[in-house]
């Protein structure tokens, strides 16, 4: 068999990206996937299981700052749309920003806003609109927590050489453009 058909190649992890040699969660289970249907190309298993478990295990650790300050993933992510944008925007502009649903949006919003966090105002020509901004307090949550988060980030890329850094963040890139690409035809 071919690496291209499931099988590890000599030196090498499955499908010939180093993955069993590295002994990591995802080589074990494409092994046992290998072992039950040797005939499948498990190489996209190989890929998409190790960024979904490195963004579990980011998230984790990088939602501990969060957590001190008694808020959310979802709850930073509109701060931090509000607070990169710089300008207020609508509840759907936030949901759009943040890859929520409207409902999800509008049940975090009532939550910022009881905690001082962001600030409603009503549009003055369509009384269906609100527009949120952040408070002083809101600002001032972010920009203490963004230090944070980037210094874990950095910490965590540290076991990455600066090209290598640079050269998964165009991959990535690629990927992620093409997905967004896709879902957004598959929307229209």
């Amino acid at each position: 068999m071919t690496p291209m058909q499931g099988r590890p190649t000599e030196g090498a992890g499955a499908a010939g990206t180093g993955g069993a040699s590295r002994g990591d969660t995802v080589a074990a289970v494409v092994g046992q996937w290998q072992a039950v249907h040797p005939e499948l190309d498990t190489g996209p298993m190989e890929i998409i299981g190790r960024v979904n478990r490195c963004a579990a295990l980011l998230q984790q650790a990088e939602d501990a700052p969060l957590r001190r300050a008694g808020l959310s993933r979802p709850e930073f992510d509109l701060l931090g749309a509000l607070r990169r944008t710089g300008h207020e925007l609508t509840p759907s502009e936030l949901a759009r920003e943040t890859f929520s649903s409207g409902a999800a949006v509008t049940k975090r919003l009532k939550q910022l806003t009881e905690r001082g966090l962001v600030e409603r105002r009503g549009d003055t020509r369509d009384r269906r609109v609100a527009h949120v901004r952040l408070t002083d307090a809101g600002r001032d949550l972010v920009d203490a927590i963004l230090p944070e988060q980037l210094a874990y980030e950095s910490a965590v890329l540290e076991v990455l050489d600066p090209p290598s850094q640079g050269e998964l963040s165009a991959l990535l890139a690629e990927l992620l453009g093409r997905l967004e690409g896709h879902m957004g035809a598959l929307r229209a």
